[in-house]
């Protein structure tokens, strides 16, 4: 080995398949392992140094890949296998390029990219990993080429007893020039899908569902599931469409030898139809290999019934019986005849150029047949596009072919009578004929050197018709039910044996196949299905329009013998054929698939296939972003755009339901998160996740946004600055209520009235929401939909990085305690795993990992609680609301971390806002004009159902009891300019009066701790401070006297924040301001729109 390391060495890093992987994985043939395009080669000098991180290889192994490698070392002819380890572990962590780096991260195969927090974070370890064993793959499974399993079925599907019967018929209508034309027609149809279909196929690896997965991975599952039905249904109706077909032929046969079994009818193809049946449906699930041979012995037969058809046209009529029958051979003069157009009434209907198209069409149907099988090709990518082009190219020759030879050789008309011959009466057809392109389907054996091989030709197309539409049917019901899209469908989507075959779906496919053979009567349905056929060619079509006109970086097909535009063309021609054939059972059809695709856009399945669907939302997104960018804002088109200051959302129910009451189907809602602590990304993604989740099952349409290791100020001025894009941003702010402002830390009470300063810097509106029992609930309601996330590894000597938890989080809110050290008289304390801070004492959730289960009291205990607590607190919850326990409810959504029902007080507080509230009053006083976004939030929450009942009553001010009566006509007056409904306006005229004894008392006792210091320091609120502001402290007395007057039962008060003057007033008594407006109050709203008009009178 010594010698090996003195010289440049060369190494091959080889991949080795692990069990199940297949070309449906990766594409690659096991015998390529060796091949150098697969390798890389490395070369390394003894003693050099690594140039990445500045150490020593202490071997060459170090630089080869992971754990599913093998490496390779050339040494005098000699190869040597030995595992390597990882680059990762000896020389750095980084990983080299790998195939399966990129795999699905649920796939056996799936490798390991180190993340960005194990490349650039130094302190963070990787968890120990064991070894990977490498795994050889299986030489059992049977996978197919191109030729097999793609180019043989399209050619017998395509092939089908259309061009043995019906074709002559189709030349006898629409003549030569129109009957190619016809063809040609059909093939262009079948050849824009085939190219759509090559493009989507080449665009990354297809596993097993053929039509379904493509569209399905296309334009999502809603198309992609309902296709995927209606097409398994499809083909599992035309197996028995395709037998019956080979009945009646088998029927025709013996009634030329007078043989039958019953009654040479319907009975005779129940019964032959019932056997078929089980015949071929052995042969599917014995496997497809056996399948497969059988299709190549029907090709062969079908070829050899075709080789006949032309030789016998060759040969031309041996007798003159056969010339009496309308065959008289090649002919020029028969040629020009035949080359027009002659319809005729037949079947019962008067036909016409489209008419005669709708039956030809059915026959150019069959191009799908090797992508259904699309899981078991060795190279789906490679053999879809080429199987299927070359088979629609092979076919429409044939058609075509088969057309001329019989225009030019078959008279339209003969009566079969050799006198008529002699006579020259032969197309004399007055009294009907019987033979001739247009009367008879024994043309082709007519013609035919051997004419009992068309018989066989005919039973060939059939069973091979419908052993693929057999095998096709539980193949894409199979991906269809893995991808568990609808309800009971799994025992259909488990797979069997060593090619994981659909055996489930094989006996429901049996049993709906010999229900229709039973039934016998299949002509009334069959354009149905001939247009669920063309629903699936025309959603491939415009899968590829879609896809080429959103271009998504990850629409990169191999194929590049296509067009999107054609692709379109392609799928408007689908349409039009299936309106021309059937227009009823076109509207069926949309009809079955607009169902299917209802039940899947309501069951919301959480899939990701990265459609096109999702590329063009968020490309519709953002022109309409960019497009907004310049329109000019305009009052009539206000919307409060709100940034809800929430922490968790699941935390603060209330705080969330309020805002959206005003946000729904109106604007953009923002949940703000602000977390003192660094996160990894692990836990960043983790938060957005269980955050959207919950918002989803809460019916609730906002953003989630997180600021992590930033303070409550700096993060809310983060989020108020950053949220948001181009004009789609936050225009007001919404916070809960700070309950513990007068025993937190001083510091605290500074970040949150900062945050109040820093909104009107940025010249944002703001609101501050206080409930009864608070906002905050975390730790007494269950978050059950969250998954547990792993705490990240702490690293030695710097635990102080992990958050720790306050002993005491005074806001409480979801406490139902009553308790005396705080002005509100509501506290809890909170167990070690909930969040270090709750928004209403710091603004958000500060916690490093998701909250934790905390101890719950049992109802009665919160029940017993709250009835020995004070009884100065007025407890609103509930105030003026209905039940609502219909089913659905959100309210189910709620439990105790135990999964119990909450209690009903607990239940009450959570929904406060969610539920209908009972008639009553919504109070706004609007004491200064700040641009009337006092007044708009209530009346658009008076346009909810859940505060429908509810009617808006007005306080303003007045300066003197004489302005009294004009200034109440004065406000109506501009209400009603303004179009808002109201039910009162109330002036309050002596607000500049002294207060009340006891008031003051009241407020004294908010202030007493920050005007006197026990500690000897200086006070929060000085004397001069108290002096100066003496008078607007007395009116905010004076409004609170008026608020026990007029508003203490009401609904809800709505009310103009008093405005806090830089450098006037300080946090804590501006604070207390609030808390003597507040406390003890029904829900209050604080809001201080920025001074910019929201209403206007203009029309």
């Amino acid at each position: 080995m010594a010698d090996v390391l003195s010289k440049r060495n060369r190494f091959k890093v080889d991949r080795v398949a692990t069990k199940g992987g297949n070309s449906e994985d990766d594409g690659d043939d096991s015998s390529e392992k060796g091949n150098s395009s697969e390798a890389i080669e490395m070369g390394e000098r003894p003693g050099s140094a690594a140039s990445n991180d500045g150490e020593r290889a202490s071997s060459p192994t170090a630089l080869l890949s992971n754990t599913n490698t093998y490496m390779t070392m050339n040494d005098n002819s000699q190869r040597t296998y030995a595992a390597t380890k990882s680059l990762r572990h000896q020389l750095t962590r980084e990983a080299l390029p790998r195939l399966d780096n990129y795999r699905n991260i649920l796939s056996i195969q799936a490798g390991h990219r180190p993340t960005l927090d194990e490349l650039h974070n130094a302190t963070i370890h990787e968890k120990p990993q064991g070894e990977k064993t490498t795994e050889v793959v299986s030489d059992n499974l049977v996978k197919f080429g191109w030729i097999k399993g793609v180019l043989v079925r399209c050619l017998l599907n395509i092939w089908g007893v259309m061009l043995f019967l019906r074709l002559s018929w189709v030349v006898g209508q629409a003549g030569i020039g129109e009957g190619v034309i016809i063809i040609t027609l059909a093939c262009v149809v079948t050849t824009i899908t085939g190219l759509s279909m090559s493009a989507i196929s080449t665009n990354g690896n297809i596993k097993g569902g053929g039509t379904y997965y493509m569209i399905s991975r296309s334009l999502g599952p809603d198309f992609g599931a309902s296709i995927g039905v209606i097409f398994a249904v499809a083909n599992a109706v035309a197996v028995a469409m395709y037998t019956i077909g080979f009945c009646e032929s088998l029927n025709d046969l013996l009634k030329t030898f007078d043989l039958k079994i019953i009654d040479n009818g319907v009975n005779d193809v129940r019964i032959i139809g019932t056997i078929t049946i089980i015949l071929l449906t052995g042969i599917v699930v014995i496997g497809l290999e056996w399948e497969t041979k059988a299709q190549i012995v029907l090709l062969g037969i079908l070829i050899v019934a075709q080789v006949a058809f032309v030789i016998g046209s060759i040969m031309g009529p041996m007798d003159d019986s056969e010339k009496a029958k309308g065959f008289v051979g090649y002919s020029g003069e028969l040629f020009v005849e035949n080359f027009g157009p002659d319809y005729q009434y037949s079947e019962g209907k008067e036909h016409s150029f489209f008419t005669v198209f709708s039956v030809f069409f059915p026959a150019a149907t069959g191009i799908l047949a090797g992508a259904n099988i699309s899981g078991d090709l060795k190279d789906p990518q490679n053999a879809i596009p080429k199987g299927t082009m070359l088979a629609i190219v092979i076919t429409s020759l044939t058609y075509v072919g088969f057309a001329i030879i019989c225009g030019a050789t078959m008279m339209r008309q003969a009566t079969g009578n050799i006198e008529d011959l002699y006579n020259g009466t032969l197309t004399n057809c007055t009294e009907g004929c019987d033979w001739g392109l247009q009367n008879s389907f024994q043309v082709i054996e007519l013609v035919s050197a051997f004419g009992p091989l068309i018989y066989a030709g005919c039973f060939a197309a059939t069973l091979s018709s419908a052993l693929a539409s057999l095998v096709s049917a539980p193949k894409v019901f199979q991906a269809l039910c893995k991808d568990k899209l609808y309800p009971y469908l799994g025992p259909f989507g488990r797979g069997y044996g060593k090619n994981n075959e659909p055996v489930n779906g094989y006996i429901l496919t049996f049993i709906i196949a010999l229900g229709c053979i039973i039934i016998a009567e299949l002509n009334a349905i069959a354009p149905l299905i001939s247009n669920f056929f063309l629903a699936a060619y025309g959603l491939v079509n415009f899968s590829t329009f879609h896809a080429e006109l959103v271009k998504p970086v990850g629409w990169r097909p191999t194929f590049k013998y296509y067009n999107g535009w054609l692709s379109l063309v392609g799928a408007i021609l689908c349409l039009a054929v299936m309106f021309l054939m059937n227009w009823p059972t076109a509207l069926v059809t949309f009809g079955c698939l607009f169902a299917l695709y209802l039940v899947i856009i309501y069951r919301k399945p959480d899939v990701n296939w990265g459609s096109s669907t999702q590329a063009q939302t968020y490309k519709a997104a953002l022109n309409s972003i960019q497009e907004l960018v310049h329109i000019e804002e305009h009052v009539k088109n206000y919307r409060p755009q709100i940034l809800v200051l929430s922490g968790l959302p699941s935390a603060r129910p209330p705080l969330i339901d309020f805002s959206y009451s005003i946000c729904k189907h109106l604007s953009m809602m923002v949940c703000g998160h602000i977390v003192k602590n660094p996160l990894n990304q692990r836990l960043r993604t983790s938060y957005t996740q269980r955050m959207y989740h919950w918002l989803r099952d809460h019916k609730i349409k906002a953003f989630y946004s997180l600021a992590d290791n930033t303070g409550f100020k700096e993060g809310a001025q983060a989020l108020m600055q950053l949220s948001g894009l181009g004009k789609m941003k936050p225009n007001l702010v919404l916070m809960g209520y700070k309950r513990d402002w007068n025993v937190c830390p001083e510091d605290d009470l500074n970040a949150y009235f900062g945050v109040i300063h820093a909104a009107f810097d940025i010249y944002l509106s703001l609101a501050i929401l206080r409930a009864p029992e608070g906002l905050d609930f975390s730790g007494l309601i269950a978050e059950s939909y969250i998954t547990p996330i792993p705490v990240p590894i702490a690293v030695p000597g710097e635990q102080d990085a992990i958050p720790t938890v306050s002993a005491d989080v005074a806001d409480g809110s979801a406490s139902l305690k009553p308790s005396a050290s705080t002005a509100s008289g509501w506290s809890e304390k909170k167990t070690l795993n909930q969040s270090q801070e709750s928004l209403h004492s710091h603004g958000s959730s500060a916690e490093q990992t998701p909250p934790g289960t905390p101890a719950m009291k049992r109802a009665n205990d919160l029940q017993a609680d709250s009835l020995a607590g004070s009884t100065a607190v007025v407890n609103h919850t509930g105030l003026g609301l209905k039940k609502n326990k219909k089913k659905g409810s959100r309210e189910n959504l709620f439990t105790d971390p135990s999964g119990n029902p909450l209690p009903k007080e607990l239940l009450n507080s959570v929904t406060l806002f969610q539920r209908k509230q009972k008639k009553g009053i919504i109070d706004v006083w609007w004491l200064y004009d700040d641009g009337g976004l006092t007044l708009l939030l209530p009346y658009i929450l008076t346009t909810r159902p859940n505060w429908s009942s509810c009617k808006l009553r007005v306080f303003c001010l007045a300066n003197r009891k004489e302005e009294l009566d004009s200034e109440q006509r004065r406000m109506a007056a501009m209400l009603s300019k303004f179009r808002i409904d109201f039910s009162d306006v109330i002036v309050i005229t002596d607000i500049v009066k002294k207060a009340s004894e006891s008031t003051r008392n009241y407020f004294d006792g908010f202030i007493k701790n920050f005007v006197k210091n026990e500690d000897g320091q200086d006070a929060r609120i000085t004397e001069s401070e108290m002096i100066a502001l003496r008078d607007k402290t007395n009116r905010h007395m004076r409004l609170r006297e008026q608020l026990l007057l007029h508003s203490k039962t009401s609904n809800l008060i709505v009310m103009t924040l008093p405005m806090p003057r830089k450098g006037t007033v300080s946090a804590p008594l501006y604070m207390a301001w609030l808390e003597l407006l507040t406390a003890n109050m029904p829900p209050f709203l604080l809001v201080r729109g920025n001074q910019t008009s929201v209403l206007t009178f203009y029309s």
